[in-house]
């Protein structure tokens, strides 16, 4: 939902700074690396610090460069599959350096072991749901459901992690946290069952072309 009806809002706002960079010969696979580098520098960093509000603005900040480097893409006619590849794969190393920086903080410093497991669970958890969409498509069929997109995960855990970083209850990212695995969970369930009809269609439709094939 928050791509579908965001997305358009922060293109036009982002667009000036696409086009900046388009002609300083900036290419939209740089930004995407940077962006990447910018996200686990915020959270790996400044998280383990438990400066979980100012890490929150370093990796807000360059999470738009996803934006961005689809922009210039776009615009440069270079959006393929190398792009695609690319920004999926850096889009995991930032989701879990995300969760790996609450993770060390509130297992060490921030001593709440049950929000640093309740990150590990959306850590795992968000793993399966990206490669179970991943090997559906390799197999040629398609995982394209989930009741929480990635943006909309990655939105509520930093706003959540940066209203707690300005001295709200730990409980808020608690909760945010157990509603994310709730919904990675049921998300990997209703891929799972997806793939699983689709393939159940695409064995019985080839058995039912060896059967013609060996009635002729």
């Amino acid at each position: 939902m928050l791509n579908k009806y965001a997305r358009a809002f922060f293109a036009s706002i982002f667009s000036p700074l696409a086009r900046l960079l388009m002609r300083l010969k900036v290419s939209p696979d740089a930004v995407t690396i940077v962006g990447t580098l910018g996200v686990a520098a915020g959270a790996l960093v400044w998280y383990p610090l438990g400066q979980l509000f100012w890490g929150t603005i370093v990796i807000t900040v360059f999470v738009f460069s996803d934006l961005v480097d689809g922009l210039m893409a776009r615009a440069l006619g270079r959006s393929g599959r190398w792009g695609a590849f690319l920004d999926s794969t850096l889009d995991r190393v930032g989701d879990g350096a995300v969760f790996a920086g609450l993770i060390v903080w509130f297992f060490t410093g921030g001593n709440n072991h049950l929000i640093a497991e309740m990150a590990l669970a959306c850590l795992i958890l968000g793993t399966v749901v990206s490669y179970a969409k991943a090997r559906a498509e390799g197999l040629g069929m398609t995982a394209n459901v989930g009741i929480a997109e990635r943006s909309e995960r990655l939105v509520f855990v930093l706003v959540a992690t940066g209203l707690v970083g300005l001295g709200v209850p730990d409980l808020l990212l608690l909760i945010v946290l157990v509603l994310l695995a709730a919904a990675s969970l049921v998300t990997v369930f209703q891929r799972v069952l997806t793939v699983r009809k689709q393939a159940r269609e695409i064995d019985a439709a080839a058995r039912a072309d060896v059967h013609r094939a060996a009635s002729t």
